[in-house]
């Protein structure tokens, strides 16, 4: 039996070294390549510069960090709202024969492919912004539409994290609160939901990397266009798309700067996610 359990801990060890070293080979990769790229074209000019021309040997990808910074931000602000008060519904209000339906609705909007969300953009969403906000002022490809189609595309991964970590807050939170005469409403907002709030959070955070990760549906409606956004009804060039677009004939420094491009969106990732354990930590103290 022991010899038993000493094999399967054995297993347990060499797959969670997998992940450890799959990570690893990553960073090394990432960094040994797009490093030196950044020596070669200057740190200040590649973060700083606004102008992407690699025919002329100009690498600046401020302009995508920003366009980068401006969808995730509106699909923070379409997302997390909606997801959250979705969540709350199916926890608390949803009567059980709708949860029925609702529930696989919101898990199978996880399961739909990114061209599809990107195709159903295009087709629908640019057309929308086009008509509403006029031909003069946008095509309809433009940082609004990503961000209204990211805000869709992390709902179900804020709604099933969240709906989770409400539905663990015990029960007794609840109900005290209504024995001591507040609202449902009131006991929800001001009980359930602050001692849930750290798996509330880590929703959200999933969420962010899920948005500005995102690749596929953004090049087909953001516009991919390497400048300065102008406002949210023009279009913009992100991290992803810079990368997706131009890696396939690359050479040289420019597909070393296209990995350097892969190093700071890599950075992101790991600042939102030191961010949220920070925060998170703190939460726990209190």
């Amino acid at each position: 039996m022991k010899r038993k359990e000493k094999v399967f801990e054995i297993i347990f060890l060499l797959v969670a070294c997998i992940s450890i070293v799959a990570v690893a080979m990553i960073c090394i990769f990432l960094f040994a390549n797009g490093i030196p790229a950044m020596g070669k074209i200057g740190l200040g000019k590649f973060l700083g510069g606004q102008v992407w021309k690699p025919g002329n040997d100009k690498y600046g990808i401020f302009p995508m960090i920003i366009g980068s910074l401006y969808i995730t931000g509106g699909a923070i602000a379409v997302g997390v709202p909606i997801g959250i008060f979705t969540a709350v519904f199916l926890a608390k209000y949803c009567p059980e024969g709708l949860y029925k339906i609702m529930k696989p609705a919101t898990e199978l909007l996880a399961g739909i492919p990114s061209v599809v969300y990107g195709f159903f953009g295009l087709m629908v969403i640019v057309p929308a912004v086009r008509m509403i906000f006029g031909t003069n002022n946008t095509d309809g490809m433009s940082i609004l539409t990503a961000s209204f189609l990211l805000g869709i595309m992390i709902l179900p991964t804020i709604i099933g994290v969240t709906e989770t970590s409400i539905r663990s807050v015990n029960n007794a939170y609840f109900e005290g609160a209504l024995a001591l005469g507040a609202t449902k409403e009131a006991s929800i907002f001001r009980c359930v939901i602050p001692a849930a709030k750290s798996g509330i959070l880590a929703g959200v955070v999933l969420g962010i990397g899920r948005a500005i990760g995102e690749t596929m549906a953004v090049v087909m409606i953001a516009g991919n266009q390497p400048r300065m956004p102008q406002g949210i009804l023009q279009g913009v060039r992100t991290l992803t798309t810079n990368v997706v677009l131009e890696m396939g004939y690359a050479t040289g420094l420019h597909r070393e700067a296209l990995i350097a491009t892969g190093v700071v969106l890599f950075v992101f990732i790991l600042i939102i996610n030191l961010a949220f354990s920070i925060i998170k930590g703190k939460g726990e103290k209190e």
